[in-house]
């Protein structure tokens, strides 16, 4: 039996016998058509060695794309889940392969060593052999915002939800909550979303997580069923990794029935906003596991430092980033995340080169919005910076990227920064509070609950603020602004002795004087005066 499949039009024959060549001296048993019996037809050879192989290698070439033969073999290929496809001709595949990880292989030399010939072969190794250190199945990509995005961009598909209501007529509503979901995921730069025509044809197909996620070229897969009784529906989803069928997170929904829609579009939002998280630290742990460097993976390795925000951990991110942005200058999230990053070294003076800082944040800022112009998450960390270090008018930056994902929980913290800085603790709070709905388990708990104590304290809640501060400071004590504002809370509440504990904790911190740190914290006159009137009693006694 052949293990490896070669599918090719005939312009691509002398590739496809080097590719071919290559194979078997990897010890690959291979097949391509020009080995067919004479007594035979042609359509029962092709469909018997499609059926046996473990891999199906499809070669794309101008005259492949146009090819129905070629067409059909790769979409046989991609139904059984061992579909690897490459081009020599800088030929993009036709729909829907074009959504699947296609490597160029353009002027390829024969050299076994070459990254794109070892890219390929991994995938082959590991579909054929099942290789511990072979590479995933190749992986859905995005193209087209923010440059080429890297290859290993995560990738979901939302499974068809189980009716467990008993009633067939109930079928449009389970099916509905999958596209729903689907729009709402799609809405994240971030992750790569199948669409659900292509999820939903694999209704009532006993496949296990790992056959789906491979049938779809996925890493992630969204399961769920609905079950709905009298006046009332629930919901239940759970969030899975393709390659193991391991939970990563799971939630229940139940509520009444009044406008089906109305319930359906407020689980979606839900489920994405929470979703898109849990992706992202799956991924932040594979990264990190990875020995070898893209651009992708080093970005995901610097979101742990830049949100421990401390002076070496943020200096830690930059390192990464910076990396991350030599590999692929035009990745926008590497470059806004970079530009938050020198923002941040510059509000809390951790370095000798502030206003080269500055500097640097406004123009990887304008550089990222150049970039990625239709990313949200992009959208309000440039936002951010170019409010704090550029006096730019950003409000219709933040509407824009808030309208493009009201899901997305960085977007609701990065938007309560802002309104607490500029003097709308209410909307501040908010914001803070939609961004813990979306994502309860955040790992970036500390900076929410530090900025719901923010909003508090601005609104003259001090004792709640407390609370709230405490939280965050026992969460991540590198965080000098709240320890700060702690300060601030305690002389209001006539706690010299806790204000001065806390002061002391922010010097460690930072270098700025508590004054320094009230002006970079409020823009707003009233707020700012507040601020010092807390620790006007510290300053007196320095």
């Amino acid at each position: 039996m052949s293990e490896v499949f070669i599918s090719y039009a005939r312009q691509a024959e002398a590739a496809a016998l080097r590719f071919a060549d290559a194979l078997r001296a990897q010890g690959y048993a291979v097949w391509r058509d020009d080995e067919l019996p004479p007594h035979r037809l042609y359509a029962d050879v092709i469909e018997e060695r499609l059926k046996d192989a473990r891999a199906v290698l499809v070669i794309w070439s101008a005259d492949a794309v146009k090819s129905d033969w070629v067409r059909a073999e790769a979409d046989v290929a991609r139904a059984a889940g061992k579909l690897v496809q490459l081009s020599v001709d800088g030929s993009i595949p036709p729909l829907p392969f074009n959504q699947i990880q296609c490597d160029d292989l353009s002027g390829w030399s024969g050299d076994p060593t070459a990254p794109p010939w070892r890219k390929v072969e991994a995938a082959i190794a590991h579909l054929v052999r099942g290789e511990a250190g072979a590479a995933p199945r190749p992986e859905p990509i995005v193209r087209g915002h923010g440059g080429q995005p890297p290859s290993g961009k995560p990738s979901i598909a939302i499974l068809p939800f189980a009716n467990l209501s008993g009633d067939p007529g109930q079928e449009y509503f389970a099916d509905g909550m999958v596209e729903e979901i689907a729009t709402a995921l799609g809405r994240f730069r971030s992750i790569f979303v199948v669409a659900s025509g292509s999820s939903l044809a694999l209704k009532n197909r006993q496949l296990s997580p790992q056959e789906a996620a491979r049938s779809l070229g996925v890493r992630f897969l969204l399961d769920g069923s609905v079950r709905r009784a009298g006046g009332r529906v629930r919901i239940a989803v759970k969030l899975l990794e393709g390659a193991t069928g391991a939970q990563v997170w799971a939630e229940r929904f139940e509520d009444e029935v009044e406008d089906l829609f109305d319930l359906q579009d407020r689980v979606a939002l839900h489920v994405a906003g929470a979703i898109e998280p849990a992706v992202r630290e799956s991924e932040i742990r594979r990264a990190s596991q990875r020995p070898t460097e893209d651009a992708y993976d080093l970005y995901l390795r610097a979101l742990p430092h830049y949100r421990e925000q401390g002076r070496e951990a943020n200096s830690r991110a930059l390192e990464l980033l910076e990396r991350a942005m030599e590999l692929d200058p035009n990745y926008g999230s590497a470059v806004s995340l970079a530009a938050s990053a020198y923002s941040r070294s510059f509000s809390f003076a951790w370095s000798d080169t502030a206003q080269d800082d500055r500097r640097r944040a406004v123009e990887l800022a304008r550089r990222a919005l150049r970039l990625a112009a239709d990313d949200p998450e992009v959208l309000i960390r440039c936002a951010s910076v170019l409010s704090q270090d550029a006096d730019d008018d950003v409000t219709a930056l933040f509407q824009r990227a808030l309208a493009l994902n009201p899901a997305s929980a960085i977007a609701h913290v990065i938007a309560a920064n802002y309104e607490l800085t500029f003097g709308d603790p209410v909307r501040g709070q908010t914001h803070i509070e939609t961004a813990m709905r979306l994502d309860p388990l955040s790992a970036m708990r500390a900076t929410q609950v530090g900025m719901l104590g923010a909003a508090l304290f601005a609104q003259k809640r001090f004792a709640e603020a407390v609370t709230a501060l405490k939280e965050s400071a026992h969460l991540n004590p590198a965080i000098p602004q709240v320890h700060a504002q702690l300060a601030s809370c305690y002389g209001h509440l006539g706690d010299l002795t806790a204000a001065r504990a806390a002061l002391v904790d922010m010097a460690e911190r930072t270098p700025m004087t508590i004054r320094e740190m009230g002006a970079q914290m409020y823009r707003a006159p009233a707020q700012r005066t507040l601020f010092l009137e807390g620790v006007a009693g510290l300053e007196a006694e320095a």
